[in-house]
């Protein structure tokens, strides 16, 4: 017989024995000898060791340890002549075919089989290393300890003890325990095994007692924070904790004996639907039933509703025959308040409540591939407010703000249900029109048209009217992609704007060509001029640092203006969309870049030599695989220090054109140049293709900056990029800080520099040396 074959029959043996002791001492029977007779034919040739030593005194049990012994030593003998000794992953092997729970303990675990890891609840793995002891309620352990160190040193002590454990599901077995000292990885080990004895006590466990003391796992259940409901077989309640007291509304002792679905209704959170009875499905199958997305327990005490998870599991006896069930409720109702906030708030404009860029694009896409199916007719609307700009240089960007929140409802209540509407971004939006025939669109554009211009927007002592320009692009199996339709819608509303106030015009490619000749040769003759006669001006923000420690850093950041023929101001969301547009950005980089690094080769920028400038690179110019060259060349005929040059890009330019972003960050930083990404947080999806590039600053989008003292969501997602940028060793810049108390919760929440109103609102830049 082969040394497997042995220690199978061996492991066998001894679980054998343990039944047979546990059998006598309940049943009192006398068939002991008859049975060691029968053990002794098969260890044949053995010799007595004492390796296994349960100290029965009496003469039956002394023949099984023989026998068990004999084979032990034939074991042994197999393995030295096979030059090798049963090893752990053999004894793992075998252990586990035993339905007895099995351990080997010295000082702590150092296995477990699966019978033991399943009365705990744990995978095995987890048990090495812990101590028995520390595994059992409390007014156990001391006996557990004492009697495995007592035995480990060879003293006097039971036997064999009875011991409770409580499993995570609350489920508690009892057990028989006894142990022997053993040989095991070449020192002495105790090896115990533990039978149930007492399976049913996991049903009596889980019944509200009436009278007397609570048994101590009774008192563990009534203090778990988690609810617990246990029924019997026909899913009557036998038992309630206060936790789930609180959970349904109700008293333990007014719902013994009825059934669950008499005490709270379960339906989906969503459409309201009624779920099945997880109860009843457990105590069917027999097996775990999980209500883990979208259950709202329902009171019928009081009506209240919780989002729950739910877990019911069945309980089994001794014979494995389904006596009850037990059910865990976890309240999830904050964790899916704050998760449906965070969705929202990632899904819609914190101005003005409509549906953001990011969103309605992903529905777009959606309603394009609808119509290349030819699932139905649909109308992509692009809108553009009229005079808006003269709201925000009169009144300031509060009364802008409070002006664009109304036009959003006015435009919502212009429109279908089954319509979208969305904010853009700036004083343009767009309509998503499902199912409309493009007439009825062109209807539903005019009406909008006459709402908005009859509209009139009151701020303090003075009285606004406004219009819009729509364009209008119809989506069909013909149309194309995504971009192509948001181009060809933004070209339609163009070409309305140019026709006048209040227009509503259907795209049309030979407008558009028209459009965008006209526009190229209108903004590029301004631009040029504008370049030619020095009236782009600089202007710069201080960039402070969040402690007034000067530990290096950007200094300011510069910002373009336009001036016109006129001498009035161009805001720069006008002239920068136009230039971006029609492909003329690049010029406008190349400006402020030559005329940045020309001032500070002069002294014109009085900037600390340890601290730097910040320069924005839009996402068309770092496409241009000229400008880094241009660049170089700056920063020699300057003879500027690179490293008083800190370059923004925005995390989605970076993303477009990740090749040019890669050559032209490695190439300057190399150089000695400083990086910062900037509108963090507008994109972060796609952050793992950029933490490979070599950034030095992080500045956070400043959406997340507004009411950050009191917006919880806000504060999550600030705390977040805080630390990702600590694991990537990024410092980080707050941006669009504009008051004490978000300068207060940035500087608290762990920022390095702050920038905004709060800290100084832009300047013009003086260039004279």
């Amino acid at each position: 017989m082969s040394i497997v074959g042995l220690l199978c029959l061996l492991f066998a043996l001894i679980a054998t024995l343990l039944f047979v002791l546990y059998w006598l001492q309940r049943r009192e029977l006398d068939s002991v000898g008859e049975l060691s007779q029968q053990l002794q034919r098969i260890a044949i040739g053995g010799r007595l060791e004492g390796r296994v030593d349960l100290r029965t005194g009496k003469a039956e049990l002394s023949a099984l340890v023989t026998a068990i012994n004999h084979l032990l030593t034939r074991a042994s003998s197999a393995g030295e002549r096979e030059g090798a000794r049963a090893s752990p992953k053999m004894f793992a092997d075998l252990g586990d075919r035993i339905h007895e729970a099995v351990l080997v303990h010295r000082d702590v675990i150092l296995y477990a089989n699966r019978q033991f890891a399943s009365f705990v609840g744990v995978d095995r793995v987890e048990l090495v290393g812990r101590r028995l002891g520390d595994l059992v309620p409390p007014e156990y352990s001391e006996l557990v300890n004492e009697n495995i160190r007592r035995r480990l040193a060879g003293e006097e002590t039971a036997e064999r003890y009875e011991i409770e454990m409580v499993g995570l599901q609350g489920q508690v077995s009892r057990l028989e325990i006894a142990s022997a000292v053993v040989e095991y990885e070449n020192a002495n080990a105790l090896l115990i095994t533990g039978v149930e004895i007492i399976p049913t006590q996991t049903d009596r466990a889980l019944r509200l007692e009436s009278a007397g003391e609570p048994s101590p796992h009774l008192l563990a259940l009534n203090s778990l924070a988690e609810a617990i409901i246990a029924t019997n077989a026909d899913g009557h309640i036998t038992y309630m904790n206060p936790a789930a007291e609180q959970l349904s509304g109700s008293v333990a002792q007014q719902v013994l004996g009825k059934t669950l679905e008499e005490v709270v209704s379960l339906v989906d959170e969503t459409d309201r639907r009624l779920l099945s009875d997880p109860v009843r499905q457990a105590l069917t199958s027999g097996a775990p039933v999980n209500l883990s997305r979208r259950a709202l327990l329902v009171s019928r005490a009081n009506g209240n509703e919780r989002s729950i998870e739910l877990s019911a599991s069945p309980i089994r006896d001794e014979a494995k025959e389904v006596i009850g069930a037990v059910i865990l409720l976890h309240d999830v109702t904050e964790l899916r308040g704050l998760a449906r906030q965070m969705s929202y708030q990632a899904t819609h404009d914190a101005l003005t409540g409509l549906v953001n860029r990011r969103e309605f694009e992903r529905r777009l896409e959606e309603a394009t591939e609808s119509g290349h199916r030819g699932d139905g007719q649909h109308v992509l609307c692009y809108l553009d407010l009229d005079r808006f700009k003269v709201v925000n240089d009169t009144s300031g960007h509060l009364a802008g703000d409070s002006m664009l929140r109304e036009v959003a409802k006015l435009l919502r209540d212009a429109v279908r249900d089954s319509d979208m509407v969305a904010r853009l971004g700036g004083d343009e939006f767009g309509m998503l029109l499902i199912g409309c025939p493009l007439e009825k669109a062109r209807q539903i554009a005019d009406d909008v048209c006459r709402a908005v211009g009859d509209y009139r927007f009151v701020w303090k002592d003075k009285i606004f009217n406004i219009g819009v320009s729509v364009g209008l692009v119809e989506i069909s199996r013909e149309s194309g992609g995504l971009e192509e339709l948001l181009a060809a819608a933004d070209s339609a509303c163009y070409v309305a704007k140019k026709q006048g106030s209040g227009r509503v015009v259907v795209y049309s490619a030979r407008d558009e060509a028209l459009a965008r000749h006209t526009g190229e040769i209108q903004w590029l003759q301004r631009l040029q001029g504008a370049l030619k006669e020095n009236r782009f001006q600089l202007y710069h923000q201080p960039i402070v640092p969040a402690y007034g420690q000067d530990g290096g850093g950007p200094a300011m950041e510069v910002l373009v203006r336009l001036q016109d023929e006129g001498g009035h101001e161009v805001p720069p969301a006008e002239f920068v969309r136009a230039a971006e547009r029609y492909r003329l950005m690049g010029l406008v980089d190349r400006w402020v870049v030559q005329t940045t690094l020309a001032a500070l080769g002069r002294g014109a920028i009085p900037v600390p030599s340890n601290r730097s400038v910040a320069i924005n690179v839009s996402g068309q110019t770092l496409a241009d695989v000229q400008f880094l060259e241009f660049v170089v060349e700056c920063l020699d005929s300057t003879g500027v220090n690179p490293a008083q040059v800190c370059f923004e890009i925005t995390e989605t330019a970076v993303v477009a054109n990740l090749d040019h972003a890669r050559r032209f960050v490695g190439v300057l930083h190399g150089m000695g140049c400083q990086f910062a990404l900037d509108d963090f947080g507008s994109g972060v999806g796609s952050f793992s293709n950029l933490k490979n590039l070599p950034m030095d600053y992080l500045k956070i989008d400043g959406s997340f900056m507004r009411n950050l003292d009191r917006d919880s969501v806000n504060q999550a997602m600030v705390t977040a990029m805080i630390k990702l940028a600590r694991t990537l060793n990024f410092k980080v810049i707050a941006e669009q800080v504009e008051d004490d108390a978000t300068l207060d919760t940035a500087r608290r929440m762990g920022v390095d520099y702050v920038q905004g109103f709060a800290v100084g609102k832009p300047q013009l830049l003086s260039l004279a040396a």
